[in-house]
């Protein structure tokens, strides 16, 4: 079973009316100001499922500043989930921040949600006071056992939009305030997880942290792949697409390039993943196994 373990779903109201959700919503903007930047409805990201022999994807929306936004949002993730359980695991989606957080994810979670993501604060570094005002949500997560998916970017290289202003000590303050969620760090966390080299520390930081490789073929050489499960283990590493940024496939072809064991590609494409949204064992895997 191959699961991707991060897309986005916009409800069509949101994807064919961008531009009315522009104000008081800088972060939107700046993502999806042109309409070249893809935005895909449930409908379509099965689509590219199928096309590439993607069996299951994690869903969720946009960190809305706007309640109202948060929640229509939310609730088209609800919908969809509901109408292909078998194709689709969502996850709560908000403003970090928002006063409201708990509450809609407490929501989410009683209308069948998973889990919370992909939180994001693309216009602030992430500062010691956004961390603490999180703290209501990630003990509600903590409790369901659910995972937090968090969006990170690399402190160096070229700058392209979402690429927040964030430092490696800031997510790893992240990690060490909440030692006892599941968090997973998207888009490679950053980087972060090259310092689990250092001898004392980072390393036991990573307990229960796991980073998804959204976006790679963007930012990263194909090594990176072997070169984190040797440095994390590759049970820490979840494939994860962004699509419809970027398609499934391509993935695959530089996973495949790599020459990475099968059974270690079996835990990045769906073992992982599963352990963590389905709260499973990989042996307790069902399904048609077609997909590899």
């Amino acid at each position: 079973m191959i699961i991707d373990a991060h897309t986005h779903i916009f409800p069509p109201l949101f994807r064919d009316s961008r531009e009315a959700f522009f104000a008081d919503e800088p972060a939107f903007e700046m993502l999806y100001s042109k309409r070249s930047s893809k935005m895909a409805d449930a409908e379509t990201l099965i689509q590219d499922m199928d096309a590439d022999g993607v069996d299951v994807s994690i869903v969720f929306g946009f960190p809305w500043r706007s309640a109202e936004n948060f929640k229509q949002h939310n609730d088209y993730v609800i919908e969809s989930v509901s109408t292909c359980p078998d194709r689709l695991i969502g996850l709560s989606c908000f403003d970090p921040v928002s006063s409201e957080g708990a509450v809609e994810a407490e929501r989410c979670f009683k209308a069948g949600l998973r889990g919370v993501g992909e939180l994001a604060v693309y216009n602030s570094p992430l500062t010691d006071d956004i961390i603490i005002k999180m703290g209501d949500v990630m003990a509600l997560c903590r409790d369901h056992d659910a995972p937090v998916l968090i969006h990170t970017s690399e402190p160096v290289g070229h700058q392209y939009p979402g690429k927040q202003a964030i430092t490696l000590k800031q997510i790893e303050n992240l990690i060490l305030t909440y030692p006892d969620n599941k968090i997973i760090l998207a888009h490679w966390g950053g980087g972060i997880l090259f310092y689990a080299l250092l001898k004392k520390g980072i390393k036991e930081a990573f307990r229960n942290v796991w980073f998804d490789t959204a976006a790679s073929p963007f930012l990263y050489d194909p090594a990176i792949y072997k070169t984190a499960g040797a440095i994390i283990g590759f049970e820490k590493i979840l494939f994860g697409s962004d699509c419809p940024l970027i398609k499934p496939g391509r993935y695959f072809r530089e996973i495949a390039s790599t020459g990475i064991e099968p059974e270690h590609v079996k835990k990045i494409k769906g073992e992982n993943a599963f352990y963590l949204f389905c709260n499973k064992r990989p042996d307790k895997m069902t399904g048609n196994g077609a997909h590899s």
